[in-house]
């Protein structure tokens, strides 16, 4: 879906694993889509057409190629990931389920867990539920409209220092209202490669979705 967050899993994905040559590295399908409708505009807008249809037949198309597992380096899109696990024979690996497990082993007891996204990661509850599930409630930032825009500039202009100041910004207030664990759900705000508000603990999912498929590939053998 976003072509450089795409790349960035695969770099990351080569850079986590330890290797000797080429055949130590893991095996990627990856099918780099550009044109899977808006997530934006169906979750937050209303107006967009529905991506499910065109993710459904991603995840069929990759696992008749003969992926062994699926993974997908964008937070807001697993509004779908019901549907996509229901289409499909083999494990999915999820970013949002492995994000809360993770938070919730970092933060201490009854503390607040922040989330660095999309506002439609907050409009759908994706996060939310995870947390939940583990008597854990996320908070947002106040001012998501900046969030926003930082996003649609990374994906017009690649990361840039003024989705940067954004993003600090959102992470010292976060930090501020308490959430000393903070969430990067964004796989655009992974690009930035920057770090956040002192004395906060930042996990960014796509590292997660990293090592979750580097242990697949490696129990899989």
């Amino acid at each position: 879906m976003g072509p450089e967050a795409t790349v960035l899993l695969m770099q990351r994905i080569i850079a986590a694993t330890s290797a000797h040559d080429d055949a130590d590295h893991v095996p990627l399908l990856v099918d780099q889509n550009p044109q899977v409708p808006s997530r934006i505009a169906a979750l937050i807008e209303g107006t967009g057409a529905d991506p499910a249809p065109v993710l459904i037949a991603m995840a069929r198309r990759l696992e008749e190629a003969g992926a062994e597992a699926l993974a997908m380096p964008c937070n807001t899109a697993h509004h779908y990931a019901p549907v996509l696990a229901e289409s499909v024979h083999i494990p999915f690996l999820n970013m949002v389920e492995l994000a809360a497990a993770q938070a919730d082993n970092a933060a201490a007891a009854g503390d607040l867990i922040g989330v660095l996204a999309s506002p439609a990661v907050r409009i759908t509850g994706i996060l939310d539920r995870a947390l939940a599930q583990r008597e854990r409630k996320a908070i947002y930032p106040d001012d998501e409209a900046a969030l926003l825009r930082a996003i649609r500039s990374i994906k017009a202009r690649g990361a840039n220092e003024t989705a940067r100041e954004a993003l600090l910004a959102a992470s010292v207030e976060l930090r501020d209202r308490g959430a000393q664990v903070q969430l990067v759900a964004c796989t655009e705000f992974s690009l930035l490669g920057i770090d956040l508000a002192p004395r906060a603990q930042v996990l960014d999912t796509l590292d997660l979705l990293v090592g979750a498929i580097c242990d697949f590939a490696r129990s899989s053998g």
